[in-house]
């Protein structure tokens, strides 16, 4: 059983259920599985961080905020040090939802809980020790990407979402798969195209310097969108180099 699951439930009722007595649904229990996987990912990155250096952690198209939060309270509050969380959310009801959940927490770490898109450069600190995104839907994955790179994050967790026409890949794709004579059913098209888009990003974080593994983070019975992103900046050359030319040649198959 994951280490996190229970504190994650906990918080999640406390934040979320209005009636003390009720019990979380089976969606709420599918997201605290969720939510408590991230966790054990996040403790497991913060573990490779000095405790004598600042630590920023960037929960990017956040929702409600649930990673960000949660992460203050059950593993920033014990990291020490000079620790701080910065969330990033469009939507002004759920940026207004995870300022109210920040004050129920009480969290002793700084969150700031901003209202922006995850495209915006302004709102991004920069070096950020880790950015994490839960489901970060279509085109906002590759934002998240892109503007942690632009940001010099040191690691990064990307759990991306649907698919479709807002990703930047998405056109090449069904140009590659026509080019190819892939069927036209919808199933293996799409299949298809998400085998290339997942290869692209993964080979783009390559390209910039991040060591990168796609892992499932937890069953596909708990969420169909369940491969993680995790990647940690290392720099080596002759990766990036490989990864740029294989990242060109995606697309000319």
């Amino acid at each position: 059983m994951n280490p996190y699951l229970i504190d994650v439930e906990k918080l999640l009722h406390r934040l979320y259920i209005a009636e003390s007595s009720a019990a979380l649904r089976a969606e709420d229990r599918r997201k605290a599985t969720e939510i408590a996987a991230m966790m054990d990912e996040i403790a497991r990155m913060i573990g490779r961080f000095s405790k004598k250096k600042p630590f920023t952690l960037v929960d990017a198209a956040a929702g409600k905020s649930y990673v960000g939060l949660i992460a203050a309270k059950i593993l920033l509050e014990s990291f020490g040090g000079n620790v701080s969380v910065v969330t990033l959310e469009q939507d002004p009801r759920r940026v207004e939802l995870s300022r109210r959940a920040k004050e129920i927490l009480g969290s002793s770490v700084p969150v700031n809980c901003v209202e922006a898109r995850v495209e915006d450069p302004t709102c991004w600190p920069m070096e950020p020790s880790l950015v994490v995104a839960l489901h970060a839907c279509g085109g906002a994955s590759d934002a998240v990407i892109d503007r942690s790179v632009a940001a010099r994050a040191q690691a990064l967790l990307l759990v991306p979402c649907c698919t479709g026409k807002s990703v930047a890949a998405f056109s090449r794709t069904l140009a590659v798969a026509e080019e190819m004579g892939i069927p036209r059913h919808t199933s293996v098209r799409r299949r298809f195209a998400q085998a290339l888009i997942d290869a692209e990003r993964t080979l783009r974080l390559e390209a910039a310097g991040y060591e990168t593994e796609v892992v499932e983070f937890v069953a596909p019975t708990v969420t169909p969108y369940n491969l993680l992103w995790r990647a940690r900046y290392v720099g080596e050359s002759k990766r990036m180099e490989n990864a740029r030319k294989r990242r060109l040649n995606l697309f000319c198959l």
